[in-house]
């Protein structure tokens, strides 16, 4: 069995953890900002495998791997092994004798998990259908750089209780906050996930009322990728559901929203209020991968 650092959900992270992780992250992407030059990972090579097409995700790795000295080979199923069956055991032995770190975007959670079992070195979730904790390593940055400790303060989620919301809740636990969960019925987080952190999310289907009080509001789209079929159906279902300046009016003064991108103008958001600079930071947000995900890289190699 592999002793190796993993990150595939938060609960990997301690809030030491974290808490490095984030500084550091921070402390990077200053360092970017003045032209100074960091190769801590020369002659390192990260894997990435692509079961779900991407922007954010592959961009923000293949670059900060480039950035860090380092280089990046990307690997989609239709051009690997793993598309035509080879046992995900098999490849994640292959692979981790061949590259330093790798990262998976996949469909089903217990996909990765298999594959970090038989890896050699630490694998990374960048996306799957029950979790993605390297946008909430995002996310978690950036309202540290716009209002500080998000401990003691409220979230509030608004929207479909996806890969997204259930990575929201586990922030909540690490960094002691309230999380408060508007979904329309039927949508709601995995009921496990649910009862497992009943100390920190109160679960409502009013958005308003989720939003209420709180310091840092987020969304996402509410058909996710594999959905598609069902985004006329969600639309409906989800009515009422967008965040937009007179949801915001219920949120603290010094609110801020967020969204992981991309984003549906005029469904989950309206085009004014992801424009707004007063209250949205999802530029900074998206910018955000990059360095977080540096700040990982570098923490899962002990480097």
């Amino acid at each position: 069995m592999s002793t190796v650092k993993h990150l595939l959900t938060l609960n990997d992270l301690s809030k030491a953890d974290l808490d490095a992780i984030i500084a550091r992250a921070i402390a990077i992407k200053a360092d970017v900002k003045s032209g100074k030059i960091n190769e801590t990972l020369k002659n390192q090579t990260l894997g990435m495998i692509f079961e779900k097409s991407s922007t954010r995700t592959r961009v923000s790795f293949e670059a900060g791997m480039t950035q860090l000295g380092g280089s990046a080979i990307f690997l989609s199923s239709r051009d690997t092994q793993l598309g035509r069956g080879e046992p995900i055991e098999d490849s994640a032995r292959v692979l981790s004798r061949m590259v330093d770190i790798i990262m998976i975007r996949t469909f089903e959670h217990e996909k990765l998990e298999r594959f970090a079992q038989y890896s050699d070195v630490p694998v990374i979730n960048a996306l799957t259908d029950d979790y993605h904790p390297c946008q909430l390593l995002a996310d978690i940055q950036t309202y540290i750089e716009h209002r500080g400790s998000p401990e003691g303060k409220t979230v509030a989620w608004v929207g479909d209780g996806n890969n997204m919301c259930h990575s929201y809740i586990n922030a909540a636990r690490l960094c002691n906050f309230k999380l408060n969960i508007a979904c329309p019925k039927g949508f709601e987080p995995h009921a496990d996930i649910i009862e497992k952190n009943r100390d920190f999310i109160t679960l409502t289907h009013d958005p308003i009322e989720a939003v209420t009080g709180a310091d840092w509001v987020s969304t996402d789209v509410w058909a996710s990728m594999g959905q598609e079929d069902e985004q006329q159906a969600r639309m409906q279902q989800f009515a009422g559901y967008e965040v937009n300046h007179t949801l915001m009016q219920h949120a603290n003064n010094n609110a801020v929203f967020m969204h992981c991108l991309p984003a549906h103008r005029g469904e989950e958001v309206s085009h004014d209020l992801i424009e707004d600079k007063n209250i949205s930071v999802v530029w900074d947000e998206a910018e955000n991968r990059l360095h977080a995900q540096k700040a990982l890289m570098l923490f899962l190699l002990d480097k």
